[in-house]
């Protein structure tokens, strides 16, 4: 496999001579770089009347390896042949070198180049780039590799170093300036251009090592490679018309352990998905509901002392259930979007105001009420494709989660979460558990300034976060009964709950053909403007097709209950505003209904009940005895029903 390397731009603020004569200290043997033992000059010559200077030399190296190794492949130094293309009349140092040991079997090959800054001519530009392909050596073929490309990049790092040190030492001498070279008329005839061997420098894609030192922060010489290598590949893939942020790049690439070509599918996948959503306008057009705003438990509040945006979010404050049939799926959904936008443009903010590398944000999660009741399956299914979507177009942005009063419940859920977040983030997870916010302030001013921890975990600080609790019923997304006249159909939050009206007198039926013993039906729904009586059934017969929502299935001729259909559940009153969670192990492969009738007349409401309801099977396979399969409200494993009021 052909490994290779691409460094970043290396600014000098030197002209370009002096950066020469720093250069030609460094042979024929340089004492900040022991591992080269001698270069031999094989051939060195001058070419239009001073203008070009060609210089070929043959480098003894060392090998830097365990002494095992080499005395396996016999050798204790290796050989290198180094041509340089020095133009004086043009500013640019051209370096090639290639292998001679073991040629046949290893494919080295580097080019360095020095040349002008395009926007300051008293600066000097380097970058390099290298390949090695290592065809046949003894069975050492990975081993060589990294071996080799470790070396390599040890080396590239003293560059700069090597040349400031002798630059340094030419001043120390009393040389700081070596004037530029002219053409004479008698040298050069006028009707003759320079002659160039080498290509002009493209600076257009290059990155610069203080861009790097100063937006992305510590990157080794591979990742810099990759990071070049992942922007010319964006700028020429179709299909992506602007380029990304070299922070939004070293973002995916993290996110693929620097894998340039997955790194490049994560990404494409993501613009297509930010287009079709129309996510680059989100922050202007996103109008936070009213529901939200009175009850979602969450904020921005300050920095983090990495200097990172932090986010407070107090989960076990918040009706998750709620909010959901508030706002459904993509309202949640859309808020988390909004939320990571906002952080994007504060870590930006951030990094500006700082004058440092800020890539992530911060997140604060507090625990303090979190129960059983927030192991809901519709809502931890959300929660589920909020990571899913977040971690796919968002990568690597959340710089560290602190997580405080865990109580005893949280294990639980982090078992059912933690196993869908990628490993990388679940490293950034610190945890303090227990209600004692004067042991934990002490633990989390590690990562917080003091005078900014909360004042409800002990701190002095005032946030804007909300208190969360129980989101009034009257605000849940129904269909209003004037919309069903008109033909409406149900509100669905994203097929997750559907809503209908059930008029006095009527009834409202779902089939499910059960094909796998032992599973288990699992139900939430809710009752508003009137009362509902519910029922489960189970039938052995065929069902037939009816229209009527006024006659159940079992009123049909040929049904006799005990005969060919059974109560399963009995028959319960589920009173106005009452949400009910249940379940039900369909031990037979038969067909099972869920019957709501509403009574023809009602104390609560004259109108007709509206009923939320979602239900889901969940396979025998998996129904274990699992903790991801408890309802809403159990404190226990059981397969018997429950009817809860929350």
């Amino acid at each position: 496999m052909v490994q290779k390397y691409q460094s970043p731009v290396r600014v000098y603020k030197h002209p370009f001579e002096l950066v020469m004569a720093a250069y030609e200290r460094r042979f024929p043997k340089c004492p900040q770089m022991p591992i080269v033992l001698d270069c031999e000059i094989i051939k060195d010559e001058i070419l239009d009347h001073g203008a070009r200077r060609n210089t070929s030399r043959r480098c003894k190296l060392a090998v830097d390896a365990p002494y095992l190794f080499k005395k396996i492949i016999g050798v204790d130094v290796v050989y290198f042949m180094q041509t340089n293309y020095l133009d004086l009349a043009n500013r640019t140092l051209s370096i090639e070198a290639t292998n001679e040991t073991f040629s046949s079997r290893i494919e080295i090959f580097e080019r360095c180049r020095y040349y002008v800054h395009p926007d300051n001519p008293d600066w000097t530009c380097f970058d390099q780039t290298a390949t090695l392909d290592i065809k046949n050596f003894f069975g050492f073929e990975n081993s060589m590799e990294k071996m080799g490309m470790k070396q390599y990049t040890q080396t590239t790092l003293k560059g700069r170093e090597i040349i400031e040190y002798f630059i340094d030492q030419l001043k120390s001498e009393g040389v700081t300036h070596i004037e530029r070279w002219k053409a004479s008329d008698e040298t050069i005839p006028s009707e003759l251009s320079p002659i160039k061997l080498t290509d002009e420098a493209d600076t257009s894609d290059m990155l610069d090592g203080d861009f790097i030192a100063k937006h992305l922060g510590n990157l080794s010489p591979m990742q810099e490679s990759k990071l070049l290598e992942f922007h010319k590949l964006c700028k020429t893939t179709s299909g992506i018309d602007k380029c990304p942020t070299y922070q939004t790049l070293l973002r995916f690439l993290r996110a693929r352990d620097f894998n340039v070509e997955k790194a490049m599918l994560m990404l494409k996948e993501s613009l297509v998905w930010r287009a079709d959503n129309n996510i680059d306008e989100l922050l202007k057009e996103y109008k936070m509901p009213h529901v939200i705003l009175k009850h979602f438990p969450g904020s921005w509040h300050h920095q983090d002392k990495d200097g990172r945006p932090m986010y407070i979010l107090r989960l076990g404050h918040m009706d998750v259930k709620g909010l959901l049939k508030a706002v459904g799926e993509e309202g949640l959904l859309k808020l988390s979007l909004h939320i990571c936008e906002e952080g994007m443009q504060l870590i930006q903010e951030s990094a500006i105001h700082l004058g440092k590398p800020v890539l992530s944000w911060c997140l604060l999660v507090d625990l303090e009420g979190l129960s059983m009741r927030h192991l809901w399956r519709p809502g931890i299914k959300v929660l589920l494709k909020i990571i899913e979507t977040v971690e796919k177009n968002y990568p690597e942005t959340m710089g560290r989660v602190l997580v405080v009063r865990a109580p005893r419940v949280f294990p639980i859920a982090w078992t059912i979460v933690s196993t869908f977040i990628d490993e990388n983030t679940r490293s950034k997870f610190l945890f303090y558990g227990g209600p004692d916010c004067l042991h934990m302030k002490d633990g989390l001013e590690q990562y917080i300034d003091s005078q900014i921890i909360p004042d409800f975990l002990g701190g002095p600080c005032k946030t804007l976060i909300h208190e969360g609790g129980l989101v009034p019923k009257t605000l849940y997304k129904m269909n209003s009964e004037e919309e069903a006249q008109n033909g409406a159909p149900p509100h669905e939050h994203h097929n997750l709950y559907k809503t209908v009206d059930v008029r006095p007198g009527c009834i409202h039926e779902v089939v499910i053909k059960n094909n796998d013993p032992k599973s288990v039906l699992t139900w939430d729904f809710d009752v508003i403007n009137s009362d509902l009586y519910f029922t489960l059934y189970r039938t052995t017969a065929d069902l037939p097709a009816k229209n009527d929502s006024s006659t159940s299935f079992f009123d049909l001729s040929g049904f006799e209950e005990g005969k060919n259909y059974f109560r399963e559940e009995p028959s319960t009153i589920c009173r106005h505003k009452e949400s009910v969670q249940g379940s039900h192990v369909m031990n037979s492969a038969d067909t099972y209904v869920m019957h709501w009738f509403s009574p023809a007349s009602s104390s609560s409401s004259s109108g007709p009940a509206q009923l939320m309801y979602f239900y889901e099977v969940l396979s025998s396979a998996n129904y274990k005895g699992s903790m991801t399969s408890l309802q809403s409200g159990c404190s226990a494993l059981s397969v018997a029903s429950s009817c809860q009021s929350r």
